[in-house]
């Protein structure tokens, strides 16, 4: 199994950049980089930027652009990372046109280069779901991995739960 990870952007991606004295949220490198840098794992992956974008700022044309890289990349095992704002409006966007490949779909709540970041358990999270998972779209954070329209962020904590039906 390869995996191709895509960055979209978001707080997973964030750093403080200090300009003029002031500083700055930007979106950096991929926070997978330095993640999968750091645990060495023994997977095959590649890593491509589609966007650097907050989350919020993703537009419906950027949504679809995102559902071509997925369906042109050879890989049918996909993380993407991604804000949490709007990550299930991808999700959706994805699961209407793509039913061939494993995508799941992670953020994190704090930067990655932030002390305390929950980037490291996201993605992991996402990398050991897609060794079990069946063709699809997936949301993984907050240690639960679940497709993408049973699962959501509370607007109030944060955390990604289940949808009770």
């Amino acid at each position: 199994m390869k995996i191709l990870f895509i960055q979209t952007g978001g707080t997973i991606d964030k750093d403080y950049d200090e300009g003029a004295g002031v500083y700055n949220f930007e979106i950096k490198d991929s926070a997978v980089k330095a993640i999968m840098n750091q645990a060495n794992p023994s997977i095959k992956y590649r890593t491509i930027t589609a966007l650097k974008k907050d989350s919020q700022d993703i537009t419906d044309n950027e949504r679809l652009e995102i559902v071509k890289v997925c369906k042109n990349a050879p890989e049918h095992h996909i993380v993407i990372t991604h804000g949490t704002d709007t990550i299930n409006l991808t999700a959706e966007t994805l699961s209407q046109h793509i039913n061939d490949k494993a995508i799941v779909l992670t953020g994190a709540a704090r930067p990655e280069a932030f002390a305390h970041s929950d980037a490291d358990f996201n993605v992991g999270t996402a990398v050991g779901a897609l060794n079990l998972a069946d063709k699809g779209v997936y949301i993984a954070m907050s240690g639960r991995v679940l497709p993408w329209d049973k699962i959501r962020k509370d607007p109030v904590t944060g955390v990604f739960s289940e949808i009770k039906q």
